[in-house]
């Protein structure tokens, strides 16, 4: 078994060549920086379920007992038609250093991967993918579209928003509202909330204790909890390994690739929405062209970094209205990619 855990840019490349050599694997998000990086990571995956390979993914709270429990009451009805969802990571700023003068650009860039969007997809997806997977396992489904708003405040963002609204629309139109900053003296939470038509639940508060509700209304109150996560939860980083390990010893189904793959189109759908200022769809997503490097497995060190530098030592972030984060340069492209086996 393989453990893939550099940054997304270099993901899929690698994945791709484990399972070339028949490899189990189990890779850390996030998976993928822009839509041709997982594209790739899709037929690696489709591949990887031809030979029956074990395949597992840093999407721990699947293997969360708790989230577990109080997702399937609302998959049982417990809030009625779930109509909204709301996701928060909101906490401090992610810093990025000057570079030394001795540093290479590129090696540099690496380094501080969570700064600069070709190298880790940028934070809202290196981090927030989490909180965008388990609503749409919530939901039971993935987001046709999206619509966003953002900026950077502070430019030790490298070359991120340091800030992003997004809402995401279901195939019914139910609301995914996600909201991420990373700024110094702000509120701050970690949290995921869905809304039905007979109640609301707490999916998640924080990360050190299992916090799921479900409430009869809309009212997050102690009085109108109906149900709470009694005893305890396992630690969701241990059982994820433990089911990786158990189905490569009982020679088990166990691939969780496909999934990866489809929360990075989704998470890659809110970015560029908000860095272009455009609504983006699936489809739209799925098929872009657009890509941060063109030949990243000839990627050294050497090589001119994917993004320069300005004159006083930091970084440009997207512009929206200006920027291009989605690109479909052909018909066939589009065809190939809106395929019903990819879709939501």
């Amino acid at each position: 078994m393989v453990l893939l855990t550099t940054h997304a840019a270099f993901r899929p490349m690698m994945f791709e060549y484990a399972v070339s050599k028949g490899v189990n694997v189990f890779m850390e998000k996030s998976f993928a920086t822009d839509a041709p990086n997982a594209r790739r990571l899709f037929q690696a995956a489709e591949e990887s379920e031809k030979k029956k390979l074990k395949v597992g993914v840093g999407f721990m709270w699947r293997h969360s007992r708790a989230r577990q429990e109080v997702i399937q009451r609302i998959h049982d009805g417990a809030i009625g038609d779930v109509q909204t969802l709301r996701i928060y990571r909101v906490h401090g700023p992610v810093h990025c250093p000057k570079k030394g003068a001795d540093e290479k650009e590129t090696e540099f860039q690496i380094r501080r991967a969570t700064n600069f969007l070709w190298a880790s997809s940028g934070f809202f997806i290196d981090w927030h993918c989490h909180n965008v997977d388990v609503a749409c396992w919530a939901k039971g489904a993935w987001p046709v579209s999206a619509q966003g708003m953002g900026g950077r405040c502070y430019r030790e963002a490298g070359n991120n928003f340091d800030h992003y609204t997004i809402e995401f629309t279901f195939p019914d139109g139910t609301k995914l509202l996600s909201f991420s900053r990373h700024m110094p003296n702000c509120w701050s939470t970690y949290a995921d909330y869905a809304h039905g038509s007979k109640g609301s639940a707490v999916i998640m508060t924080n990360l050190a204790e299992p916090s799921p509700k479900i409430y009869k209304s809309q009212q997050m109150t102690k009085e109108n909890v109906t149900w709470r996560f009694e005893g305890r939860d396992p630690n969701p980083y241990h059982a994820e390994w433990r089911a990786l390990l158990d189905a490569i010893r009982s020679d088990t189904p166990h691939n969780e690739a496909r999934r990866a793959g489809m929360a990075s189109i989704a998470g890659l759908m809110g970015r560029a929405a908000t860095h272009t200022g455009q609504i983006v769809t699936w489809d739209q997503m799925m098929a872009s062209d657009f890509q941060f490097v063109q030949d990243i497995d000839h990627l050294t060190f050497d090589t001119p970094a994917p993004v320069q530098p300005e004159p006083d030592g930091g970084y440009p972030c997207p512009v929206p209205g200006k920027t291009v984060e989605v690109l479909c340069k052909g018909a066939a492209a589009c065809d190939m990619w809106q395929s019903s086996s990819w879709r939501p």
